[in-house]
């Protein structure tokens, strides 16, 4: 899969040398749309303007509060985290898989690994947000599930039906209000709920 060169890419990094290592680099592959943010006061804010494509973050050494906010940072606007590092124990490189950083690169970057990088960053980060959304999904699924087999055992409770005939009733009054079978069946335990 191809990255577009014209992506937005915010990299977060306070020292100014470092920044011209970095953004050499990003254009030297390609990489034409960068901004800097200078500033870690605000950061929230002014990565939640400008909507980058992928964020980079360039230090030393990162600490806790840098972590706190790439984890903010990956809720509010989640896009994918590349951080670039010089050294790090496991711990660190744990807290910052957890707080949604996509790639962590210890030993700073290289310009001629750039490209490759940021490809493997934003194909994870598409990849795990279509894993959150599946996961999502069937907790739905599951939720919807157990909300109809309680609304079925009102039902039966109520009218002394079977399954199969509790459910056909759930059925056909969806089809009748045009409304998920879930939908009724949260009716029905709503109302079973208020009645008790």
């Amino acid at each position: 899969m191809v990255i577009e060169a014209n992506m937005k890419i915010a990299v977060i990094d306070d020292d100014p040398t470092r920044f011209i290592v970095v953004e050499n680099g990003l254009r030297e592959a390609g990489y034409t749309n960068v901004i800097h943010i200078k500033e870690r006061v605000g950061l929230l804010q002014a990565v939640n303007a400008l909507m980058p494509d992928v964020i980079i973050i360039d230090l030393g050494n990162p600490n806790r509060d840098v972590l706190e906010q790439a984890f903010h940072m990956s809720r509010i606007v989640p896009r994918p985290v590349v951080m670039f590092v010089d050294d790090a124990d496991m711990e660190t490189i744990s807290t910052a898989v957890d707080a949604g950083v996509s790639a962590y690169i210890v030993d700073g970057l290289k310009k001629e690994r750039v490209k490759g990088i940021l490809q493997e960053a934003v194909l994870r980060f598409r990849a795990f947000a279509a894993m959150k959304g599946e996961i999502a999904s069937l907790r739905t699924q599951l939720e919807e599930r157990k909300t109809i087999e309680r609304a079925k055992g009102i039902l039966m409770e109520a009218k002394g039906l079977t399954e199969d005939e509790a459910y056909q009733v759930l059925k056909k009054q969806s089809m009748a209000m045009n409304k998920k079978i879930s939908e009724i069946a949260a009716a029905i335990v709503m109302t079973s709920d208020m009645l008790k």
